[in-house]
């Protein structure tokens, strides 16, 4: 929050620093995101910011022309693994909106005193001010592309109570929710019943094609699918079902979220960024791997690659045990058949709970995708079902039930660390499995996988040593990016 830096940013109108901090413009009572294109206030008008809900708590509202709420969040959440981290990414996924404070101070092990302290210190508002300036934006998502009612869209939203919705509005955007939707102009709201579309914006650049070919070559059946250069899934979320078209464009990636309960739409965003980890600051990232010689013509050559990492940690650790020594085409195999098992489970049972209704109107792509089971379904189906050897059914068994039983965390806001510690202390995972979950499903952005196969051979094609002792002592120059770097020797190989 170095006053010249951040100045000097806003004078360049630099979008690399959108959602870093927000930019407070006290003649005029308003706050922006960085690359905001109006003229460059006065510096003795300009206060900075650390997060969009400290510039609401110094009244100032959102500006219209910039829409700074809907910058990309700021990376240090993403990628952090103190408790301030988690604390971000949980409130993304609605932890307070579900839980309130206090489930949010149990999961991160604080008291709620010292939870706000800590907040108010580093984002310069406490949990319940950083939860309400996501419902603001999502209440503002759901006027503009819905033709819900206000009092709908208010507890979708996570409000309380409509004037609460109707106050807080007002405070943020400085108009009323009914003239909100009327400067929408003759924009058209999508059909069908729960049906969203929105833009989730990233940082340039983004190498799209990289992220939708890792997608598609491990796309499992009835789950997710990538065609003409769209990524759709189904979403097992809080309070239901959903299904998503993500779709690659200039600037931003198009989503088309369909519902079964609003009040998911703040969880399903925040993962379906973290999926698409359009997060990611790709400029600090390629400057330090193309500082070593033998990476530097790939990142030239592919600017902006992100990690794919998930939208359900549970689903990702079950994906990593049964790829285990096994090609990425055997894994998807023995994966839809445990699926179909659980297709079979659910029909014997009278069917899923929570599904999408069959007779809404909606856009077909990607019609009949469901997320993938719980643990609770997991552990549910049986032996038969499975398709793989006894010891590897064990460990997927073992996994569920720490899982189910709250004794393994395996969400964005874990402990990293200790998460890490309870995998390896399962029959049958060791440290590449563990690995794999912390760069994709924890989000650590400095993680190598050194006995990996295909990052030896991805080494190897670039002239690096692809000893996995000698790899691992030479990656030490590409800290603290490691796991971008294991991607590139994905594509290497």
């Amino acid at each position: 929050m170095d006053f010249e830096r951040c100045y000097r940013a806003v004078d360049s109108r630099d979008q690399r620093f959108d959602g870093w901090f927000y930019t407070g413009v006290t003649s005029t009572g308003i706050y922006c995101r960085p690359s905001c294109p109006a003229t460059t206030p006065k510096r003795q008008n300009v206060r900075f910011f650390p997060s969009a809900a400290a510039a609401q708590g110094a009244g100032l509202r959102a500006c219209r022309r910039c829409r700074p709420d809907a910058a990309p969040g700021s990376p240090q959440w993403d990628v952090r693994a103190d408790v301030v981290g988690r604390a971000m990414r949980l409130i993304a996924d609605g932890v307070v909106d579900r839980d309130g404070v206090p489930g949010l101070a149990a999961k991160l092990g604080y008291t709620e005193r010292h939870l706000h302290r800590m907040l108010r210190a580093e984002m310069g508002a406490g949990p319940l001010a950083l939860a309400r300036a996501q419902r603001a934006q999502t209440a503002r998502i759901l006027i503009e592309t819905t033709g819900l009612g206000m009092a709908e869209i208010a507890f979708a939203a996570g409000f309380g109570s409509v004037r609460q919705f109707n106050d807080t509005v007002r405070e943020v955007y400085a108009t009323a929710p009914s003239e909100l939707r009327a400067a929408r102009g003759r924009h058209q709201t999508p059909p069908g019943a729960g049906t969203i579309t929105l833009r989730l914006a990233y940082r340039p650049p983004l190498h799209a094609r990289a992220l939708l070919d890792f997608l598609a070559v491990r796309a499992l059946p009835g789950v997710e699918e990538v065609r003409d250069g769209t990524y759709h899934r189904g979403l097992r979320l809080p309070h239901g079902a959903g299904q998503v078209a993500l779709t690659p464009a200039d600037g931003h990636v198009a989503a088309t979220l369909r519902l079964a309960d609003l009040r998911d739409l703040a969880p399903a965003v925040a993962r379906c960024r973290r999926l698409l980890d359009l997060d990611a600051d790709p400029a600090a990232v390629d400057a330090t791997l193309a500082a070593d010689p033998a990476l530097a013509p790939a990142v030239a050559a592919e600017p902006g690659i992100r990690v794919p990492r998930a939208v359900d940690g549970f689903e990702l650790a079950v994906r990593a045990i049964i790829g285990q020594q096994v090609s990425v085409t055997s894994a998807r195999t023995t994966l839809t058949r445990l699926l179909a098992a659980r297709d079979r489970v659910d029909h014997e049972v009278g069917g899923p709970d929570g599904d999408l209704e069959p007779d809404q109107p909606h856009d077909h792509r990607g019609e009949g995708l469901r997320g993938f089971p719980s643990a609770e379904e997991v552990l549910g189906v049986p032996d038969e079902g499975f398709g793989m050897p006894v010891g590897r059914r064990e460990t997927v068994r073992t996994l569920a039930r720490a899982v189910a039983d709250g004794e393994l965390d395996l969400a964005p806001g874990g402990d990293r660390e200790e998460s890490v510690r309870r995998l390896l202390a399962l029959p049958g995972i060791g440290p590449w499995t563990a690995g794999y979950l912390a760069m994709r499903a924890f989000g650590d952005p400095d993680v190598l996988l050194p006995t990996d196969l295909a990052v030896r051979r991805g080494a190897a094609a670039l002239g690096l040593p692809d000893d996995p002792k000698t790899l691992d002592a030479y990656a030490d120059r590409w800290r603290p990016w490691r796991s971008y770097a294991t991607i590139r020797l994905w594509r290497a190989a």
